[in-house]
């Protein structure tokens, strides 16, 4: 029994390393394989719940530090991506380019670049069950579009440091959510650190000097609808991770996006246009680093850290985005977007000390279905 106990250690070590770091998709070991299927039947039951107990109680405490560092990490370069694709939106704005132009542009070239990517190189990351399909429609035709639509049409309707505030919203839907329906704990660190954020979120961006209820009751309505979108895609995004990996979820999202986005505006005006060479350049920058490679971050970091933490670490967007411009712009900050950027990074450094939670999290929930399922 003794050596048994030693070879299945062993074995845990193994399987959790690959299915914590190797490919979503790709199959076990061949060593793997061999140690499995060697085992008697009598062995295999000894197997489930010894793995079980060891993994997903003991082991994965050491495997959750370096997860969880990743998924911190991943949100903070999402977060940096999108605030430096800001500016680039803002050109492509002054140039004549719409809104909406942006905004199917960026989710239809993600979709095909991505899907031309899987059926040369990453077949397995295609498939999904059907009974999944209404799922992915929703997260991407309904919640993605929606956070697009609505985060744009608000800020052409109020300041956009007003639209910020409203969108940033979200972290506080996500808690309550989590807390309600998925029976995520209550602590005081959690519940400081999304005070810290929000408070430093309204400082970034001037919250003080903005008279909102004196705004177009139009665009508040849009930045609430972008608030609830944003908490949407953030929670649907966990739900998909919990039976898919990140790169499944986010390419299938972008589809029914894109599907959405282009029927809404038939036919689309960007297939009409003859762009030229400097927009081409910065629609592909703001496609590739604007788009595919944040969004993907942002699912990873859900993947790790859950969906509370991960959309309290993306209010660093609007803070690095305000450091950008004091750095690379010479626009001047003010004592108190000091203080706010302070605020916010002290959240994020207070979550990444305080793990208890990551145990929720999709990549380890996906982990244990396979224990459980080999």
């Amino acid at each position: 029994m003794e050596n048994l106990r030693l070879r299945v250690k062993n074995l845990s070590f193994s399987l959790a390393y690959h299915f914590t770091f190797a490919a979503e998709v790709t199959p076990q070991p061949p060593s793997v394989k061999k140690d499995i299927n060697i085992l008697r039947d009598s062995d295999k039951r000894f197997i489930n719940i010894y793995f079980s107990r060891f993994v997903f109680e003991k082991g994965s405490s050491n495997m959750i530090g370096g997860n969880s560092t990743k998924g911190y990490t991943c949100v903070l370069m999402a977060a940096l991506l999108w605030a430096s694709s800001g500016t680039i939106g803002k050109t492509l704005f002054q140039t004549g380019i719409t809104p909406m132009e942006l905004v199917q542009i960026r989710v239809t070239l993600s979709a095909l670049f991505i899907g031309l990517f899987f059926v040369s190189f990453r077949r397995p990351l295609l498939r999904i069950r059907g009974t999944d399909i209404l799922y992915f429609l929703f997260l991407g035709g309904v919640a993605m579009a929606m956070v697009q639509i609505s985060y744009f049409s608000a800020i052409s309707k109020i300041q956009v440091s007003a639209a910020i505030i409203l969108e940033y919203l979200a972290p506080i839907l996500v808690a309550i959510y989590s807390i309600v329906f998925w029976n995520e704990s209550i602590t005081v660190s959690k519940i400081t650190a999304l005070f810290l954020a929000m408070a430093g979120c309204f400082l970034v961006v001037g919250g003080y000097n903005l008279h909102i209820l004196e705004m177009n009751r139009v665009g508040i309505l849009w930045g609430l609808a972008s608030a609830i979108s944003f908490a949407s895609y953030t929670l649907l995004g966990e739900a998909g991770l919990r039976r898919y990996p990140p790169w499944t979820v986010i390419f299938y999202a972008f589809v029914f996006a894109a599907v959405s986005l282009n029927i809404v505006s038939a036919p689309p005006d960007y297939l009409l246009t003859n762009y030229g060479a400097s927009q081409s350049l910065y629609l592909l920058y703001l496609v590739i680093f604007g788009t595919i490679i944040p969004f993907w971050l942002y699912f990873v970091g859900i993947n790790y850290i859950c969906s509370t933490q991960t959309v309290i670490t993306a209010t660093f967007e609007p803070i690095s985005a305000a450091f950008m411009a004091y750095f690379l712009l010479g626009e001047v900050l003010d004592p108190f977007q000091i203080i706010g950027g302070i605020s916010v990074i002290s959240a994020i450094i207070l979550l990444q000390l305080q793990r208890e939670q990551d145990e929720m999290a999709p990549a380890l929930i996906r982990m244990q279905k396979k224990g459980e399922n080999d």
